[in-house]
């Protein structure tokens, strides 16, 4: 499963770790901090928020175009400077004044730009890297180790902005406005990882900055010579997939807006027994209780893949003991809980990419079996498959959600102490499923790009990938601006539609895309 992949795989999955890292301890809170420190409404924020979304994965576009002229790995470079720079100013603790505002929109500009410059570029090296013969088999692995990577990344960045914001507030007195401040440094700090790793292990993917890659020892990989027919087809083809990849952004970035929302105003705010292991939040940055428990889960995961996967006694001791070490620590831990603890809304993020790492490797297990037998589904149908299994994600909370309130019914009912709160397991069931279908549509989908994309516009075709991104992001606050103003079945049904016509659309289509696969 980890085998057989180039060395630079490693070395860009683990650049892009640290960048993800900063970015999603940004965005975990940063609906939060538009309301608590400017006093936007939530039609607002999340109005900003869609923009900012939409705009950061829009620019990729015009990165791609630059990088297919000027080259991958100086676009790379440029990109996490600017990030750097954006970051950095979301970090001044300006206040609430039009000032403050004024640079929080120029600081979202260089993440935009920045992002841009980074994002689809060092994903068109990764597919580079696949080119060679020797690798090619095994490129769909590759971007969902690639795509775990960056969840590993995410996986801790909500914990880490909850944890340095408790700690600040407590230890230091800082406000709950300011102490947002400290979440977007980490951000900063991220980053200066991210350069490191880049430059310490260059040698190992600048190869992947050509035009014509050739791995070393091996044959040149020479450009695929296309007809302009075939190139106009495979095109078409890229933009039909992108039409879908729009709506399915559309519905999971959700988890920032409306289920965000919906974990702010309609969840249980306390949890007790085994489930509460995973919910806490951290009494100090270092701490970061939840997250622990989780990456526990994770590697009982691993454990038990690995007993039956290792081909030697040594691998297979080393797989026991991680599932016994793991699995100790959770039984002691769920034997020792007391009380309750608190649930606040932005823990609920850290689940996808906990779910994102251990779920990989099963998800390319089922695929490589299917593989062996040659019933593997082609790219094409996992995305369709992934538009499905969405449509169920929001089923699920479709039922965990029927009979509550709207939203003015139900804050007034928690203000008088009356309201009905749901388990927070009907937010974490969501999350799983949702999961499920993100290993099935995103890193199938940018495999699918890298494969299919004429050779001369392989920047600007993965730049067109995250376009499609851009403008499901943009859409985003179409539920929210819906948020409040019908019942909570009518948002969720609304996203459990649109998934399904997307997943009938992509069916349809289904041999067009395989024939240029």
């Amino acid at each position: 499963m980890f085998n057989g992949h180039p060395k630079g795989l490693w070395a860009l999955a683990l650049a892009n770790t640290g960048e993800r890292f900063g970015y999603y301890t940004m965005l975990a809170v940063f609906l939060f901090f538009l309301q608590d420190n400017f006093g936007f409404s939530m039609g607002t924020s999340s109005t900003i928020q869609a923009t900012f979304l939409g705009v950061v994965y829009f620019v990729p576009l015009f990165g791609g175009m630059l990088a297919d002229k000027f080259g991958f790995g100086k676009m790379v470079t440029t990109g996490i400077f600017v990030m750097f720079l954006g970051y950095l100013l979301l970090a001044l603790p300006l206040g609430a004044g039009s000032v403050a505002l004024t640079v929080m929109v120029l600081a979202l500009l260089f993440v935009c730009v920045g992002t841009g410059l980074f994002k689809g570029n060092l994903q068109v090296l990764v597919g580079n890297l696949y080119d060679d013969p020797k690798y090619a088999a095994k490129r769909d692995e590759g971007f969902s180790i690639f795509y775990m990577a960056i969840n590993i990344g995410s996986m801790f960045a909500a914990a880490a902005a909850l944890g340095i914001m408790a700690w600040v507030q407590a230890d230091y007195g800082v406000s709950k406005a300011d102490s947002y401040h400290f979440a977007f440094a980490v951000a900063c700090v991220s980053l200066v990882v991210s350069i490191i790793i880049y430059y310490a292990f260059r040698a190992t993917f600048a190869h992947a900055d050509r035009a014509k890659v050739a791995a070393k020892g091996a044959t040149e990989v020479v450009e695929e010579e296309l007809t302009p027919a075939q190139t106009k087809e495979r095109i078409v083809c890229l933009c039909l997939v992108f039409a879908v990849v729009i709506f399915f952004w559309m519905a999971f970035h959700q988890n920032g807006i409306t289920m965000n929302q919906f974990a702010r105003e309609y969840t249980a705010t306390s949890e007790t027994g085994f489930m509460s292991l995973f919910l806490s939040k951290s009494f100090s940055f270092t701490e970061m209780r939840s997250i622990w428990n989780l990456v526990a889960v994770i590697l009982l995961v691993y454990g038990v893949l690995n007993i039956f996967q290792s081909k030697t006694l040594k691998g297979k001791l080393i797989a026991a003991a991680l599932l016994l070490g793991a699995g100790g620590l959770l039984v002691y831990r769920a034997l020792n809980v007391t009380g309750s603890v608190q649930v606040e809304a932005p823990i609920f993020q850290q689940f996808n990419p906990c779910f994102v790492v251990a779920l990989t490797p099963i998800v390319m297990l089922v695929f490589s079996t299917l593989a062996k037998k040659g019933k593997e589904p082609s790219s094409p149908m996992k995305i369709g498959l992934g538009m499905l299994v969405a449509a169920a994600a929001f089923v699920v909370l479709l039922v965990g959600s029927w009979g509550l309130p709207m939203q003015a019914e139900q804050l007034a009912a928690v203000e008088a102490g009356t309201a009905t709160l749901v388990s927070p397991n009907w937010l974490i069931s969501t999350y799983l499923v949702l999961t499920v279908a993100e290993l099935l549509l995103s890193p199938i989908g940018i495999s699918f790009v890298s494969k299919v994309a004429p050779p001369k516009y392989k920047g600007m075709m993965m730049g067109g990938w995250f376009v499609a991104t851009a403008i499901g992001n943009f859409l985003i606050s179409i539920p929210g601006l819906l948020w409040g103003k019908t019942e909570l079945y009518v948002v969720w049904g609304v996203l459990i539609a649109i998934c399904l016509v997307s997943a009938l659309f992509i069916f349809s289509i289904l041999k067009r895309l395989e024939k240029v696969a």
